[in-house]
């Protein structure tokens, strides 16, 4: 066809790439190709718009493949560096590091219960109201270690003395 610097109808230019009219009127309808254009013009459309697809540079409204094929790798790097952590001991399931802090801080709450009767015996001298205040301490504490959470752990006001 030597007519590429004129206008050309949509069957016409269908016919010169190998496609239907609805193809060539979807490609103006999306702006693919100018309808104004020449047949030179809508060949160079056409061309880029291909080579776009076979790239993977394409973007049909908020697909943008090119972008989602980053994701894609972000998040396959993402999946294979967490278990390389799992695989170096560096990271552990949430319900696991539950379990164990339970398990630490029955343990703690145990040992310092156990701290008054210990006092009791091995200092003589130690008063009932020494005692008591050392039970009233524990309890504050035991009381801290119960009420831990995630949300609690950047609470600057918990790491305070209450006394100073």
């Amino acid at each position: 066809m030597g007519r590429l610097q004129e206008k050309l109808t949509q069957t016409e230019f269908g016919e010169l790439v190998g496609v239907s009219q609805p193809v060539v009127s979807f490609l103006v309808t999306r702006e693919i190709i100018n309808a104004d254009g020449t047949g030179a013009e809508w060949l160079l459309a056409y061309c880029d718009h291909l080579r776009k697809i076979a790239a993977g540079r394409y973007t049909d409204g908020d697909l943008d493949l090119a972008t989602e094929r980053a994701h894609l790798a972000r998040a396959q790097r993402e999946r294979i560096e967490m278990q390389n952590a799992v695989t170096r001991k560096e990271l552990a399931p949430v319900t696991m590091l539950e379990e164990v802090l339970s398990k630490a801080g029955g343990r703690a709450v145990r040992i310092l219960e156990a701290v008054p009767a210990k006092l009791k015996r091995g200092c003589h001298g130690f008063t009932s109201q020494m005692s008591a205040m050392v039970r009233d301490e524990i309890a504050r504490a035991c009381n801290a270690i119960s009420g831990l959470s995630l949300a609690t752990l950047d609470d600057p006001e918990e790491d305070q003395d209450s006394d100073a």
